[in-house]
């Protein structure tokens, strides 16, 4: 810190502390911007991340979690989400873990039940178990701190809603990925999984993996098949892969399939093209995330695993005086 001669006279005293604020003043200023974004990414990287589960489909869905090991589980492992609806659900820092979408459920008042499609042990809240292949996965590990969030989109177990998974970043832009192709449509019959709900009539709900189906270890990467040398891609995951570039087809398909990026939000929305998301596998545009009744989505959120942002004037005190 500066100090000023008090012996001067006061004109020239005056002058230069005049000249000593507004140097103060302009470093300041010079400063500030970047201690501000320094002091805002640092923030950002250690608060929570928030998932946004939008239903495009035209029907209801029942949307599933899955914490990893090490992980706890997010304020809600299963729910209802009608055609239309969205979701919010905050994690914490360094959460592992899946998501992804059932299909024709019926549960009674208690939450026992069954789905046609992912089902997690016949109960609406999953609490811990995981999904019945054939189903469409999003996979994520968020990053603690600095460190980057890896995600992922995997039909390896096959494949049931087509779904896109969108983050946007902390430090920019994020690349989304996942497989908005319906792959019903062009599943091969010896892997078809047919059934219907009330409304819908009969038809291809699923499509199973070649493991699921034949339970050879070449398909299954097992026993002798259990490296990436030996295990390839099959006829039927080739089939997955061109449908959906983006998306994990079998065990070993790292690297066009992982993805990396720092990010505090992530958009995981099932059936996009039924609201004119893009067709091809290119660069993803997902829709908006709107309520088309005009409400807002709802929020589930756990009030130990959200942090909230300070008050702007708290902030800029402490980037100013710190």
């Amino acid at each position: 810190m500066h100090s000023i001669d008090l012996s001067l006279p006061f004109t020239r005293k005056l002058l230069l502390f005049n000249s000593y604020v507004s140097a103060m003043l302009t470093i300041t200023l010079w400063t500030f911007p970047a201690s501000f974004l320094l002091f805002l990414s640092l923030f950002s990287c250690s608060s929570s991340c928030t998932f946004t589960i939008t239903n495009n489909c035209p029907y209801t869905i029942w949307p599933g979690t899955l914490a990893g090991s090490g992980t706890p589980q997010l304020p809600t492992t299963g729910f209802q989400l009608d055609s239309g609806q969205s979701v919010r659900i905050s994690s914490v820092p360094g959460w592992s873990g899946r998501i992804w979408a059932r299909t024709g459920c019926t549960f009674d008042q208690s939450g026992v039940g069954s789905c046609q499609t992912g089902d997690c042990g016949g109960r609406l809240e999953c609490d811990g178990n995981g999904a019945t292949p054939p189903t469409s996965l999003f996979e994520i590990t968020l990053g603690n701190g600095n460190e980057k969030d890896f995600y992922d989109v995997s039909i390896v177990d096959g494949y049931n809603l087509p779904l896109i998974a969108q983050p946007r970043g902390v430090y920019g832009a994020c690349n989304a990925t996942g497989c908005a192709s319906d792959i019903n449509m062009g599943c091969p019959k010896e892997l078809q999984v047919v059934g219907g709900e009330a409304g819908r009539g009969e038809g291809v709900i699923a499509c199973r993996s070649a493991c699921e189906a034949f339970g050879l270890d070449q398909y299954c990467c097992s026993g002798e098949f259990a490296n990436p040398t030996t295990c390839r891609p099959s006829f039927y995951s080739s089939i997955f892969k061109r449908a959906c570039p983006r998306a994990y087809s079998y065990a070993f398909d790292d690297g066009t399939s992982t993805f990396t990026c720092k990010a505090y939000y992530y958009d995981i929305i099932f059936c996009p093209n039924s609201s004119g998301a893009k067709r091809s596998d290119g660069p993803l545009s997902p829709p908006s995330i709107t309520d088309p009744g005009g409400g807002k989505a709802q929020e589930i959120v756990s009030s130990s695993n959200s942090l909230h942002p300070l008050p702007m004037l708290i902030l800029l005190v402490l980037v100013l005086f710190f």
